[in-house]
């Protein structure tokens, strides 16, 4: 599954111009940004993935094009997507990286999966 590169670029941009020590990794058919070791934010598709406390998501989905992050049926709790119209301009963009980076250093890291034995 192809995700929007340009989308990719800018949040890449955002998140040097601030000096943040990332990387990005394909996950979820998309691209994710990771901040301390944590998904961050992610592009999937040509939405972009927001990981945000859990305190604010009610709030965050009543901004344009921010909707519930749903893969399975069940959406996940501290995670949205944001369709085009949420981030099409660099102020919007910019809203969302703050947020993500702002629940970062709150956020859970995923357990580590235990390697395979050969």
């Amino acid at each position: 599954m192809a995700y929007d590169s340009a989308l990719a670029d800018r949040v890449t941009d955002l998140l040097t111009a601030r000096k943040v020590d990332f990387y990005s990794r394909a996950m979820m058919g998309g691209l994710c940004f990771m901040v301390n070791d944590k998904m961050c934010l992610g592009v999937v598709q040509a939405r972009l993935m927001v990981r945000l406390d859990p305190e604010i998501e009610a709030a965050s989905l009543k901004r344009p094009g921010c909707k519930p992050m749903d893969f399975t049926g069940r959406p996940m709790k501290g995670y949205v997507f944001v369709e085009s119209d949420g981030w099409d301009t660099e102020k919007d963009l910019r809203h969302w990286v703050d947020l993500a980076l702002a629940f970062n250093p709150m956020a859970k890291a995923s357990k580590k999966r235990p390697t395979a034995m050969k």
